[in-house]
């Protein structure tokens, strides 16, 4: 049985998505299942990154966005490619780092306490399959070892995603 495993509050950020990557490896190994992962790995993003109020995914279904796996308040069911952070991340099939997103144009607020995101595409062979999203409920919550963590982990992810259709 697999137990996430929770550094002591002195780890930085490096070492934290160090072995967030080390633990998720683990946790994913030899399932190709990607909706399994996908819940498997909002548990432990949700459980072992601080401050966070959602941590999920939301995976191509034609031409949007529809939600998949998450942790955290109830979401958005669905959304349209270019709209809110999530669709833009797949429009520009680049991770966004918003620090607030009230600045952010044509923010979707799912949960009115989230006040910063950070969204990154799962790209597999050029094609956008959906998105990680996470949201926190402080400002400039992400940053740019969190951004390059987080496309750690679903590289990770991407490894044992299994195309069904």
């Amino acid at each position: 049985m697999f137990e996430a495993q929770t550094l002591p509050t002195s780890a930085n950020k490096r070492e934290l998505y160090a072995s967030l990557a080390q633990q998720l490896s683990g946790l994913l190994e030899g399932e190709p299942d990607a909706i399994a992962n996908a819940a498997n790995m909002s548990a432990l993003i949700y459980q072992l990154l601080p401050d966070l109020n959602w941590a999920g995914f939301y995976f191509m279904r034609g031409p949007e966005l529809v939600l998949g796996p998450f942790q955290g308040k109830t979401a958005c069911v669905r959304i349209a490619v270019g709209r809110g952070v999530c669709g833009a991340a797949v429009e520009r099939k680049a991770s966004i780092v918003v620090p607030d997103v009230h600045a952010f144009p044509g923010h979707i607020a799912c949960d009115s306490a989230s006040r910063s995101e950070l969204v990154v595409p799962l790209i597999k062979n050029g094609r956008v399959l959906g998105v990680l999203d996470l949201d926190s409920p402080h400002p400039n919550r992400f940053d740019e070892e969190d951004r390059e963590g987080c496309e750690r982990l679903v590289e990770i992810y991407l490894e044992t995603f299994e195309l069904n259709g």
